[in-house]
């Protein structure tokens, strides 16, 4: 069985924290408001690329945010919820998602080459510090 190279991967701190989980990664940057259900966690967006997609637990890797302030809230109502991603990477943050991630303390990183993440890999956030993990392809796990 091969088994994959961890990436470590350093970028800077929005909000400090540690979280793991699965990463869902988006080449288009979110908003919250009117984009991610904040009593589902599914996003809602129409045609964005995670639109159907649950963000809750996941690791969500995009390069910016996008939309009105109000979508800091909405991180905060997701959390309030129980339905929060575990963590937030992005190429570059913009206010209103790092205000969401700080109010919501959801581990938050930027300035991360988000080229080497894909969906399914294996994130573990700690700080300023990124290990991804890449998924296996299915014909090639033991």
């Amino acid at each position: 069985m091969k088994l994959a190279t961890q990436l470590h991967l350093e970028g800077r701190v929005i909000k400090a924290g540690r979280a793991e989980g699965e990463a869902l990664v988006s080449p288009a940057p979110m908003g919250f408001l009117g984009g991610v259900d904040a009593e589902t966690g599914i996003v809602t967006e129409k045609g964005h690329p995670l639109e159907g997609q649950c963000v809750t637990g996941k690791v969500l890797v995009f390069p910016t945010g996008k939309g009105s302030t109000v979508g800091s809230y909405v991180l905060y109502q997701l959390a309030a919820n129980g339905l929060a991603p575990a963590a937030i990477l992005n190429a570059e943050s913009e206010p209103i998602v790092a205000v969401g991630a700080i109010i919501s303390d959801i581990p938050m990183v930027d300035q991360l080459p988000l080229e080497r993440i894909h969906t399914g890999d294996f994130v573990l956030v700690e700080g300023a510090r990124v290990t991804v993990r890449p998924r296996l392809p299915a014909d090639s796990q033991g």
